[in-house]
């Protein structure tokens, strides 16, 4: 049987996952694949370290049980990338360094496959790659980027072939979801709910990446550009975090019969593409809104075949690697027919502010009378028709209280907040809290 040698470039938690799974099952994926595939090299600078995750052998670390030192390590990831031997390479180091682009690129250029769960690089730094992929006809493999071992990018890449995509929505975060979801059926507020995360290991100490969006927004991007062929920026993809959801936005959304969720939404029309990453109300027909702790859930809706769920661990050592492996028994049985991202094409990205979408406005006013009239006639001037309004929930001299609209757009939104303010200085003692509202 012809081998299939891969080396792993980093071996922390996703890393060791990939070796212990190519360790313990060498022979039914070789089956698989029908190649015999070879772990033959790792580097990583605490071989020790590593090795104890998941006793991996020390002999197939780059200068065996020693530690190595930065320009250590580059010279055994360049000794990787210049060994005709090695076939396929897996980056689980991680960051959007240029040194890391750089090297990345290179082993695509050497004609090696490359597999990475590197959801940040591909967003950011992504479309120099995947050129590099396809002018050497290698595969760049990126399954374990988005949603760890939830098969999302095979199911859109190979089997929605026949179809079209039309529309993504999700939770694609699951340290968000397990705060959210505390918050709501713990009746936590967010500062105890994040503790409680970190506590729980689902939540960095730095937990920024998380619950702002951002993590959330590389996903949906790596999405976009599959699903939709869109060229979009990362950095032009709108992102609003949950780090100012409160409890009464929770109980607003339980009288609503509703879950505050974290969604991913993207949908494509006219050569236009929609997307943002929000907290939004799910209505508890929607299935997102019975996801929880910190479980990952893609909604993929189609022209032809409809509405699909895919749901599952969004993370954790095996998981994730678990996709790694599955690009490279992918790798090894396909090869040189493999192709990683289709042609891109210039799509608008349209601005957040002009989405339509059902909305939840909470206001913070002076209670007195007359105040729930003057709201909704200035938002009734903008067009805006309303579905409901809640009653009055009273904190001391405040009254809360929250208004549903029919679809619309955020800018109709803003300018009836300034044409409020305008009537009435003084009337709202807080910014009003916009949050969509998903069906």
């Amino acid at each position: 049987m012809e081998y299939f040698n891969v080396a792993i470039l980093g071996c922390g938690t996703v890393g060791s996952g990939v070796a212990k799974i190519l360790l313990d099952m060498l022979e039914e994926l070789s089956a698989r694949a029908g190649k015999k595939i070879q772990l033959v090299k790792i580097v990583d600078l605490f071989p020790k370290k590593a090795a104890a995750n998941y006793n991996i052998p020390l002999q197939l670390f780059c200068g065996g049980s020693k530690d190595l030192s930065r320009e250590e390590a580059t010279r055994c990831i360049d000794e990787v990338i210049a060994d005709p031997n090695i076939h396929l390479v897996v980056e689980t180091i991680g960051g959007t360094s240029d040194y890391l682009y750089n090297i990345m690129l290179r082993i695509l250029q050497s004609g090696k496959h490359l597999v990475t769960a590197n959801k940040a690089m591909l967003a950011e730094k992504g479309n120099g790659l995947f050129q590099a992929a396809s002018q050497h006809n290698v595969l760049l493999g990126y399954e374990a980027s988005v949603c760890g071992a939830i098969p999302i990018i095979k199911t859109i890449r190979e089997s929605f072939t026949g179809d079209k995509v039309l529309e993504i929505s999700g939770i694609l975060n699951g340290t968000s979801n397990y705060i959210l979801s505390t918050m709501q059926h713990e009746g936590l507020d967010f500062p105890t709910a994040l503790k409680n995360a970190q506590q729980a290991g689902y939540a960095e100490a730095d937990p920024s990446l998380d619950i702002n969006g951002g993590d959330a927004a590389h996903k949906l991007t790596i999405l976009i550009r599959l699903a939709f062929g869109a060229n979009i920026d990362y950095f032009a993809l709108h992102k609003q975090g949950i780090e100012h959801i409160s409890r009464e936005d929770i109980d607003f959304a339980q009288e609503m019969g509703c879950s505050i969720k974290l969604i991913c939404y993207a949908k494509q029309l006219d050569g236009k593409v929609f997307a943002t990453v929000t907290p939004m109300m799910v209505k508890n027909e929607n299935y997102l809104s019975k996801v929880n702790g910190a479980t990952n859930c893609v909604e993929v809706k189609n022209l032809y075949g409809g509405k699909h769920y895919l749901v599952g661990k969004g993370a954790g050592s095996l998981e994730t690697a678990s996709a790694v492996v599955s690009d490279i028994v992918f790798a090894a049985k396909y090869q040189k027919v493999a192709v990683s991202m289709p042609e891109l094409k210039d799509f608008d990205l349209v601005e957040a502010a002009s989405i339509v979408l059902p909305y939840n406005i909470t206001f913070a006013t002076e209670d007195r009378p007359g105040i729930t009239g003057l709201v909704t006639t200035a938002i009734g001037a903008q067009n805006i028709n309303i579905d409901t309004v809640s009653h009055n929930r009273h904190n001391k001299e405040k009254a809360y209280f929250s208004v549903v609209t029919m679809p619309c757009t955020l800018r109709q939104i803003q300018q009836a907040i300034a044409e409020i303010r305008q009537k009435a200085p003084g009337l709202l003692l807080e910014e009003p809290k916009i949050i969509p509202i998903l069906y």
